[in-house]
């Protein structure tokens, strides 16, 4: 029976800093001693934001060197691989945030070869499975290796689905869809006459059989579906084409390029990032890398402002804009590619493998998730938006201990019906925090209108375009959305969630932030502008020591802001405006905290340590994040109003 060669040594990941430096320095602490070990080890901390341009073997001395314990990063460059760890020990929730592919690269490049938690985040996986790292949730593991005996590959896989088994066997996704995937068969799933979900209908139109496998249709079954866009941004594009030319030479041919789109949209502000002035000619190399593949390819691409920084817009916003249409099935390399879900799509992020693949074949691998049906109900009260709610979401104890994770949200109720298309985005996209494999919204005559005003295209409802009645979900979630009022969620994590009015004390910021994919677009624009028109008109400015920037999403956004004389107001109060371009949400660009006892009040989607810089970041609405930039602190647009109406 073959073995799994573990020539190294085991590294608990403990809380405990000091236990972490000792393991490295050659010590093997017994599992008890190393407890508690860290939970929801992120994929920031595994290849922080500046390791992301490295895209080959060279990300080895990378691994980990943002991972924290305590308040420390005990992790140096290149330690593991001095260390000769072959094994990783964690909590629950491994590897849970962006799905960069470079987090289990830069693992298998320093020498690990099995990584074991409590529960692992669905991309991290499927992205370790595809570059042949093993995985497990048997902590016993680690006593057992470190005792000297042998692990059998077949221990390892016993549970694991039929795919992914097959595909560690093959030494990874590549190799096996060079051998089983070159000709797919589309299938209609089979009727079994069982009330579905809008999901389930989507996927069971998009089924595929293989040798392996047969259409996926139950819950935990695994296959392959058929994909009708396929994209990829530029953070990914370079690893991407290295991986694509390791596997099948110089000239590769994609599979139906016309449906393969690619987006510049990370680096465009770099030069501005404190985090990437050393690095800027990987950067460049990066992009060179992407350009090339765009020009190999001949691919539809969505590039960098020709008159200055910036870029065209953010990958998952433009696909919302321009491309997703009820139905359809899409996949891209960012763990917020449900945003477009928001328009009665399957859209989830995939890793670069998986990418990959899926531009050789036209086929993208996926586990049958159970659903979670959110009933939003209730009246929405005065300054509390989608991202309040998705901040409610993330608060709520069953969420916080995993309910949602791997799972499809869909948003449902009359709230939902009453929200924009922009304000659905934010709910599907923030699935990626609150854990899911993705989030949809079911179309109608909002979705409809939505593609005819920004596409000028006309586009029609199914029937079958819904969720039948008696859909069997796993779990139901009934909010009543007037109870609610404006939150934010506390530096280190999106869950941190609080009623802003449960705050006790005054925290000062430094910088406020308004833009990203999450509350970049028009209508976040709309609350940005009503709560400066309304400063403006009250003779009051950005407050002293404080930077608030506004970041467009699309371009579009841009030139709607214009249209509405957004500006003239942006500028009485000093806000400072950028391009788009996801900029400080993914530590590259200004927005971005520089020192840690930097405080920042954040319209992004998420707040792990270091994802927007080493200070402290607090998440909000951008009603919030406006209000406090005024204020100097972190304050709701109503406080700030009633703070304004109060004489002094």
């Amino acid at each position: 029976m073959a073995k799994l060669s573990l020539p190294g040594r085991v590294l608990f990941l403990s809380e405990n800093p000091g236990l972490v430096r000792r393991q490295l320095a050659g010590e093997d602490l017994p599992f008890a001693q190393c407890a508690p070990l860290r939970h929801e080890i992120s994929t920031d901390e595994i290849t922080p934001v500046p390791s992301v341009v490295v895209f080959d073997e060279r990300l080895a001395s990378h691994a980990h060197i943002g991972f924290r314990a305590g308040s420390e990063n005990p992790i140096g460059p290149g330690q593991l691989m001095a260390a000769n760890v072959a094994v990783l020990v964690a909590g629950d929730r491994y590897g849970k945030g962006s799905s960069r592919e470079h987090s289990p690269v830069a693992e298998k490049a320093a020498g690990v070869r099995l990584v074991i938690a409590s529960s692992f985040e669905r991309i991290y996986r499927q992205n370790s499975d595809n570059v042949g790292l093993f995985t497990s949730t048997d902590l016993g593991l680690a006593d057992r290796i470190r005792s000297g005996e042998e692990i059998s590959i077949e221990e390892l896989l016993r549970g694991r689905d039929p795919i992914a088994s097959a595909i560690l066997r093959a030494a990874g996704l590549l190799a096996y869809g060079r051998e089983k995937l070159q000709s797919i068969n589309t299938v209609a799933a089979p009727e079994s006459g069982r009330p579905k979900t809008l999901f389930e209908k989507i996927i069971d139109r998009q089924a595929i059989s293989t040798d392996d496998a047969g259409p996926v249709t139950a819950v935990g079954q695994s296959g392959f579906v058929r994909v009708d866009y396929r994209f990829v941004h530029d953070i990914y594009t370079g690893m991407c084409r290295h991986l694509l030319h390791q596997k099948f030479g110089p000239t590769p041919n994609l599979f139906d390029s016309k449906s393969i789109l690619a987006f510049e949209d990370h680096y465009s502000y770099t030069h501005l990032s404190r985090a990437h002035r050393s690095l800027m000619p990987h950067v460049q190399e990066l992009s060179n890398a992407h350009r090339a593949f765009v020009r190999e390819h001949g691919l539809r691409h969505h590039g960098y402002l020709s008159d200055g920084p910036g870029s065209e817009g953010i990958s998952h916003s433009l696909m919302a804009e321009l491309y997703a249409k009820p139905g359809q099935l899409i996949v891209g390399t960012d763990s917020h590619t449900p945003h477009s879900g928001a328009l009665g799509c399957v859209a989830f992020g995939v890793g670069t493998t998986d990418i990959a693949n899926a531009f050789m074949t036209g086929a993208v691998r996926m586990v049958m998730p159970e659903g979670i049906l959110i009933d939003l109900v209730g009246k929405l009260p005065s300054g509390v938006t989608a991202k309040d709610i998705v901040l409610h979401l993330l608060a709520l104890p069953a969420i916080r201990s995993g309910a949602g994770v791997g799972r499809v949200f869909e948003f449902a109720g009359p709230v939902v019906s009453s929200l924009s298309i922009d304000e659905r985005a934010t709910l599907t996209n923030m699935t990626a925090e609150l854990g899911g494999f993705t989030g949809l919204v079911a179309p109608d005559e909002v979705t409809l209108r939505f593609i005819r005003e920004r596409r000028g295209e006309e586009c029609e409802l199914e029937d079958w375009m819904r969720s039948d009645d008696d859909a069997v979900y796993a779990e139901r979630f009934c909010i009543d959305v007037s109870t609610l009022s404006p939150l934010v969620a506390r530096p280190g994590d999106p869950g941190n969630g609080i009623e802003l009015a449960a705050l006790t004390e005054r925290v000062p910021v430094n910088i406020a932030y308004g833009g990203s994919c999450t509350a970049g677009k028009r209508e976040d624009f709309d609350a940005y502008h009503e709560v400066l028109a309304w400063a403006a008109k009250h003779g009051l400015s950005v407050a002293r020591g404080v930077r608030l920037f506004l970041q467009f999403g699309t371009v579009d956004v841009r030139e709607y802001c214009r249209g509405k004389d957004y500006f003239s107001a942006f500028e009485a109060v000093g806000a400072e405006l950028l391009q788009p371009a996801c900029g400080a949400c993914a530590n590259c660009g200004p927005g971005s905290s520089e020192t840690s006892n930097q405080v920042t009040i954040s319209a992004i989607n998420r707040n792990f340590p270091g994802r927007s810089g080493p200070g402290q970041v607090w998440l909000s609405s951008p009603y919030t994040v406006a209000a406090s930039a005024i204020a100097g602190w972190i304050i709701s647009f109503e406080d700030l109003k009633k703070l304004q109406a109060t004489p002094t």
